[in-house]
């Protein structure tokens, strides 16, 4: 059995959905179908729910313009009088039921049960367009088996306990399930926050010990480069977990780095498609991939850097535990870190509590503050055995002033810290010095 899943974009039409439909179909294996919210309908619930917080009178006008969203999709894919009006009833129920609960005090529960609607509406309306078109699948509520433990983690054992009955119930080829939202510890409503559907999706493929995940979004995979700001970019057909979780991390927006661990961690490969150009290939996530040179480059902007400096740090240990200990008071992480005798400079990519963050750190030392900064991701073969790779990469940016580097604390990547006024030139200099080659490919093709 493999899992299949769908982002907001796959399921944001009509059309797309039949596109889905076709796909879906033409996979022979069991196949176990993770959506999305149709695209813009989870941005309208965070506005209903940011609304709701603050009493805002203009919460049923969003409302209105949900329920529209959703008949948008619904009118031109329902052929029939009968399941279109199930389809439109199910909209109906869904949209009291968000009625009812912005009666209520505000509450994080009541939070999570708004945002979460938007998988359910989607993942019943598909079910119900697969029944008209005569097609064998069968709708699971993830609330049945997605939960999450005490520490808030996705509690794996539970999850596969409860999946895996449900499965061997049913005789159906096809089943469709919803991403994101999940049962907290004590059977609230919750949902699991990092990497959303692509995170359900690898939980579903380790607890059913799946042959293959696949990723379906609206771009062929992962890409050598930002094809945003870069010309000529190219999808990568394989990639190792290790350095997709980098360049997820510091950019690569096709997937969250939190959403590849029960996969990598089971084996599992997980291909990323393009829904809407199938017979591309995409890319190959999996382990034990032997990469030569750099594979691919992200960036990521909104970045931050906070330098102590004092002496007291001379041939002083704790230092460093102090300071970290202030950062997690404030649950925020650090992204790079750098140190020297007198010093030790690191950067975030959230300021919520940057001002209370600089006045604890102010007891330990002088602190300087610097921001619109972007980390520039390297991603490859780093090893101590690697010759050559990482002057290429600091030769090709040797006209752009670097704010910090971190290397060597992992072998799958070089990060480098630059304005974010020098990012779009630094990625353009080093996909010409590193991807010569296959630049040269495409030119002739």
């Amino acid at each position: 059995m493999i899992v299949m899943k769908f982002g907001g974009t796959s399921v944001g039409s009509s059309d797309s959905i039949e596109k889905v439909k076709e796909i879906i179909l033409n996979e022979n294996r069991d196949r176990i179908v993770v959506l999305s919210a149709f695209s813009g309908v989870t941005n309208l619930l965070v506005t209903i729910n940011q609304q709701y917080e603050s009493n805002d009178s203009t919460i049923q006008e969003t409302i209105i313009q949900l329920e529209e969203r959703c008949l948008a999709v619904i009118d031109p894919l329902l052929k029939t009088t009968e399941y279109l009006k199930l389809a439109k009833q199910f909209v109906s129920i869904k949209i009291d039921q968000i009625k009812d609960v912005i009666k209520q005090p505000f509450s994080l529960e009541n939070t999570k049960i708004i945002i979460g609607q938007g998988e359910l509406i989607s993942t019943n309306i598909v079910q119900l367009y697969l029944e008209e078109k005569g097609i064998n699948s069968k709708l699971i509520g993830a609330l049945d088996f997605m939960r999450k433990d005490v520490s808030g983690e996705p509690d794996s054992a539970y999850i596969s306990s409860k999946i895996n009955p449900i499965l061997e119930q049913e005789t159906k080829n096809i089943y469709i399930t919803q991403g994101f939202i999940c049962k907290d510890y004590d059977s609230s409503f919750s949902n699991l926050e990092r990497g959303g559907s692509d995170y359900t999706a690898s939980l579903i493929g380790a607890a059913i010990k799946a042959s293959e995940i696949q990723i379906w979004t609206d771009i062929d995979g992962m890409h050598n480069n930002d094809p945003r700001y870069v010309e000529n970019t190219f999808s990568l057909e394989e990639i190792s977990f290790d350095e997709a979780a980098e360049l997820a991390y510091f950019g690569a927006k096709i997937l969250h780095p939190q959403s590849l661990i029960p996969a990598k961690n089971n084996n599992i490969p997980v291909l990323l498609k393009n829904t809407f150009d199938p017979y591309k290939k995409g890319t190959l996530i999996k382990n034990n991939t032997k990469t030569s040179g750099v594979s691919s480059i992200a960036a990521k902007d909104k970045i931050t850097t906070i330098k102590i400096k004092s002496y007291r740090m001379l041939l002083a240990y704790g230092f460093l535990k102090r300071v970290f200990e202030v950062f997690e008071v404030y649950k925020t992480p650090i992204d790079m870190i750098t140190t020297s005798e007198v010093a030790v400079s690191l950067t975030i990519d959230n300021n919520q509590f940057i001002k209370e963050i600089v006045e604890d750190l102010q007891k330990f030392g002088a602190v300087e503050v610097e921001t619109n900064l972007s980390i520039v991701c390297v991603a490859g073969d780093f090893s101590e055995k690697k010759e050559g790779l990482s002057a290429r990469v600091f030769n090709a940016l040797k006209h752009i002033p670097i704010r910090m580097i971190s290397y060597g604390g992992s072998n799958y990547n070089i990060s480098l810290l630059v304005k974010t006024a020098d990012k779009i030139n630094a990625l353009n200099s080093l996909n010409t010095a590193l991807f010569k080659k296959q630049l040269s490919e495409i030119d002739v093709d």
